[in-house]
């Protein structure tokens, strides 16, 4: 699969399908696009698809930091300039919805309409910010060792989701993935934690948005995608049952329904 120069980091990407409307998948923090493979397997029979690893993230390059919000924007930019050659339907989970919301608002002839999954346009709550930066200090030193991997996945996902037991070979999967990040992801996760919010800019933006949150989510709850829904003009908002803070992976078959309608809709 290719990587391509954009602002000056390598990033890497697929691309499947070849519909002619093009969707972007951005996944969150401390991810990559292995989070959206059931989307990208369901919907390439009819759309082209794109999915990408942010900088510093997944395969794509560890360029120097610091990283924020507005820079990882610029690489999405450029992405859609470069790869889709023309306007997109853009798909972001949390610090995908972050790069989503800030596309939207300021380059509105680059994006045909907007999902917005478990995200928010506030900064980082200061109740958060101790215990994230406490764990963001052990990774920047010792990597993601397994007693931070399992605090993390707390946050990631449904408290009903990790206590299923037909999830453990899930579990171990996903646990695996957090485990590879190396301890560089510290300045991604800089660049989530003080982000600046967009409270004002989103409601900026004017094309059609949906907004999905699991009803467990507990990295950004469900308040917070209301806000957005009651911003952004007529955007919808859509409650997932069962689904924490990776709805993607939790409920793929209802994340999928949910982005299916949405295109069947507005393509």
């Amino acid at each position: 699969m290719p990587h391509i120069q954009l602002n000056n980091a390598k990033i890497f990407y697929i691309k499947e399908g070849d519909g002619p409307e093009t969707i972007i998948f951005s996944h969150g923090l401390l991810w990559s696009h292995k989070m959206f493979l059931d989307q990208v397997d369901f919907l390439k029979k009819k759309y082209t698809i794109i999915a990408y690893d942010h900088r510093g993230q997944g395969q794509s390059e560890v360029t120097e930091g610091p990283y924020d919000m507005d820079m990882l924007t610029q690489d999405a930019l450029e992405l859609i300039d470069k790869v889709a050659c023309k306007p997109v339907h853009f798909v972001g989970l949390s610090m995908g919805g972050f790069v989503g919301m800030r596309l939207a608002a300021r380059y509105p002839d680059k994006i045909k309409s907007l999902v917005l999954l478990e995200t928010s346009a506030h900064p980082e709550p200061v109740e958060n910010l101790p215990k994230y930066k406490f764990l963001n200090g052990i990774v920047k030193w010792f990597g993601v060792i397994p007693k931070v991997a399992k605090e993390v996945m707390k946050i990631m996902f449904a408290q009903s989701w990790l206590e299923n037991p037909k999830n453990k070979e899930d579990y171990k999967k996903w646990i695996k993935e957090l485990q590879s990040n190396k301890r560089t992801i510290t300045r991604s996760v800089e660049a989530v934690i003080y982000r600046k919010g967009v409270e004002e800019e989103i409601r900026q933006i004017q094309c059609p948005t949906m907004v999905v949150v699991g009803d467990e989510d507990v990295a950004t709850k469900p308040e917070k995608a209301k806000f957005i829904q009651m911003s952004i003009p007529n955007a919808v908002l859509h409650m997932v049952p069962g689904a924490g803070h990776s709805s993607t992976i939790e409920k793929p078959e209802e994340v999928n329904r949910l982005i299916g309608d949405w295109m069947a809709s507005h393509s």
